[in-house]
């Protein structure tokens, strides 16, 4: 069961912060007027037990849609292992309008613009952080933090005042931190790791069974659709 939960601060559709993806963001604007290209908000309850942290929106994908992980490959590797351990329900089509809904699940990106070439920097990521800390640490917290990737596993550790040394990135391990929170680490569920055999949808299912494990949540269930 979630509990209610005051909304998190979003950045401005406008957010004026960081000139390098500012000017990306308009660039796209005067070539894709009618894609989203603006800071993508977070998804899901705010008073959701699993936090799901990816790294930053994908330029087709995302940045598109106005929803994480939702027009890119990663998304059907992410919604679909989610539905099957309950953490969404409804069908994924890869589009904001397909009625998907996350269950005790909330998504979010440690940077909330797309960067050029899927690559942002150290001080764009720092700046973004003031997005990020509030879906950490606002009441009520999540419980269980799924992190997608090394940059977002350290990014998560430094929001709260973590080193990345006593806690390194792993694939599938699991940290139990000292506010008895469980920080679990999953390689990102890209093209480029599915593709080349770093992650499989295996691999990754099974991560997202261990986060419901952690929070008591029932069996998987099979997909619908």
């Amino acid at each position: 069961m979630t509990t209610s939960a005051e909304p998190r601060p979003q950045p401005p559709r406008d957010c004026p912060l960081c000139p390098r993806l500012v000017a990306l963001r308009q660039r796209l604007r005067q070539q894709h007027a009618n894609w989203f290209n603006a800071p993508v908000p977070s998804f899901g309850d705010p008073g959701a037990r699993l936090l799901v942290v990816g790294l930053a929106p994908g330029l087709a994908g995302a940045n598109r849609t106005g929803r994480p992980f939702t027009g890119d490959y990663a998304g059907e590797i992410l919604y679909p292992a989610l539905i099957r351990h309950g953490f969404a329900r409804g069908h994924y089509r890869a589009r904001p309008d397909d009625g998907l809904e996350l269950v005790d699940c909330r998504i979010t990106n440690a940077l909330r613009c797309v960067p050029p070439q899927n690559r942002p920097s150290p001080s764009e990521i720092e700046t973004c952080r003031q997005w990020l800390l509030p879906e950490l640490e606002r009441p009520p917290r999540p419980t269980v933090l799924l992190v997608l990737g090394r940059i977002a596993h350290g990014t998560v550790l430094r929001a709260l005042g973590l080193s990345p040394t006593r806690f390194p990135f792993a694939h599938g391990r699991v940290d139990a931190l000292a506010d008895g929170r469980r920080l679990v680490a999953s390689y990102h569920c890209s093209r480029y790791n599915i593709h080349t055999g770093r992650l499989t949808a295996e691999m990754f299912d099974a991560v997202v069974a261990r986060c419901a494990r952690e929070l008591g949540r029932p069996q998987a269930r099979q997909a619908a659709g």
